[in-house]
């Protein structure tokens, strides 16, 4: 509150001399922020919201899901207590509406932004306009990897907002979230860009969220989060909310990640990921002093693939990644995010260390998975009891998670009491993603105390404590 009441003092100010006929010379730090005023001469941001606010639209979802009948209705110890009458059969399925929020980013042909987990196992799509006109909704493609879903509707005289730069946000810009929030209808919240860069959340495969504060709820998936220029730089995606509600904690999508998924969901219908073929973890200082290199940040190559990409580019381990396609990076996260984003074919160009020399070298993006190995045998490290194997093509989430699956657990075994179970797929070890069992093992080398699993049971993701 300190922070604006100056701010506001200073536009009342401003606008008080104007009507007595002075001229006030317009900085540099004020003309590029702009200045909204209604027409009591009051600080607004009422005239933007007149001209972006019809760009965001409601995102109402049909579900069917599966009912599991109660065993006690085909019990027939209970049948006497109906005149020993069967019980009258059950609904295996009922329908389920949830609502979500979207963006329409290209008026002429009627495309909408919104979020996979949104839309996901959708039967019917319906899309609400600001002026109330609804529409039945396309599914052009899905990305759960990155949560970005385009949708496509058939209307005319829309309204779409331009996608803005992304990479240029700074911490402290000021921002506004519009979307839908517990299917009140759309509302506007204003805040501040809190962080940059955020990932290591396990929301998604790929995390590069933008954080802020403008609070944002349940409903608001989907919706959009501008600058006061009218510019969408983020889908809000995400919350922290211990308690349910907003505590001033969310997240979005930026804008650059999602225009690079729309353009593969606009082509292919799905996201083709190249495959660079390295595990990399993040350079801690410890590690830069064994390694003898100056700076702090980057990722540490620790393994390359046989037959991959970075093996024909002649990437090694101990190279430090600093950057891609330009980009800096900050850990293995960063690159992981700034990877997963290009096309297979794609050539890139990695910034390395190697032996105190700057060097670039590109290498072209293959398709294919992680390495493969043999399961962890039973008996060793802290998952003690588990068998455990790579997600593989066969699994129903192969795609859509990156992970390894737990193909069984031994009785009482140190794996079953921290309670993990056939089936689940082992996501992250304290927090950092694996995508195979040679990062599982790699990790789990790596923890000392206490490790927290993340882990996807069905469609719940749940940590585990196993000390």
């Amino acid at each position: 509150m300190r922070a604006v009441f100056p701010r506001l003092s200073y536009l009342l100010i401003t606008i008080w001399i104007a009507t007595l006929g002075f001229t006030i010379p317009v900085n540099a730090q004020t003309a590029d922020l702009p200045l909204f005023v209604n027409e009591n001469g009051l600080p607004s941001l009422a005239p933007l919201l007149q001209e972006v606010t019809p760009a965001v639209v409601n995102v109402s979802v049909e579900r069917r899901e599966t009912l599991t009948p109660n065993p006690l209705f085909n019990d027939p110890f209970f049948e006497r207590f109906f005149d020993l009458q069967p019980m009258p059969e059950q609904p295996q399925h009922r329908r389920r509406m949830s609502a979500g929020s979207g963006v329409i980013i290209d008026a002429d042909v009627g495309y909408v932004l919104t979020n996979s987990h949104v839309v996901e196992n959708g039967e019917r799509i319906l899309v609400t306009l600001k002026d109330r006109r609804q529409f039945d909704a396309e599914l052009i493609g899905n990305d759960p990897g990155t949560d970005i879903a385009l949708l496509k509707i058939d209307a005319g005289d829309l309204l779409a907002l331009e996608l803005g730069d992304s990479d240029q946000l700074q911490v402290g810009d000021y921002v506004l979230a519009i979307g839908n929030p517990f299917g009140l209808g759309q509302t506007v919240t204003a805040g501040i860009i809190s962080a940059l860069g955020r990932s290591g959340l396990n929301i998604e495969g790929y995390e590069h969220f933008i954080q802020t504060d403008a609070s944002i709820n349940p409903g608001n998936s989907g919706g959009a989060l501008i600058t006061l220029d009218g510019q969408l730089v983020g889908i809000n995606t995400a919350i922290i909310a211990p308690s349910g509600g907003n505590v001033g904690i969310g997240f979005a999508v930026p804008a650059n990640m999602a225009d690079a998924v729309v353009d593969q969901l606009i082509a292919y219908g799905e996201v083709q990921r190249g495959q660079l073929g390295v595990m990399v973890q993040d350079l801690t200082p410890d590690l830069a002093e064994a390694l003898g290199m100056d700076t702090s940040v980057g990722a540490v190559i620790t393994q390359v693939e046989p037959g991959s990409a970075a093996e024909d580019a002649q990437l090694q381990p101990g190279d430090l990644i600093v950057s891609v396609d330009g980009r800096p990076v900050v850990g293995a996260a960063d690159v992981r995010s700034q990877i997963g984003l290009k096309r297979v074919g794609v050539q890139v160009e990695i910034g390395i260390i190697r032996d105190g020399q700057t060097l670039e070298i590109k290498a072209s993006l293959r398709n294919g998975g992680q390495l493969q190995t043999r399961p962890i045998s039973r008996g060793t490290n802290k998952l003690q009891g588990a068998d455990l194997r790579d997600l593989g093509p066969d699994d129903p989430q192969y795609g859509n998670l990156s992970g390894v699956v737990v193909t069984q657990v031994e009785s009482n075994s140190t794996a079953a009491r921290a309670g993990l179970q056939t089936g689940d797929i082992i996501l992250a070890v304290n927090r950092v993603p694996i995508g195979s069992v040679a990062e599982l093992r790699e990790q789990l080398a790596s923890v000392n105390g206490a490790l927290a699993l993340t882990v996807q049971r069905g469609s719940a993701r749940i940590f585990l404590l196993i000390r």
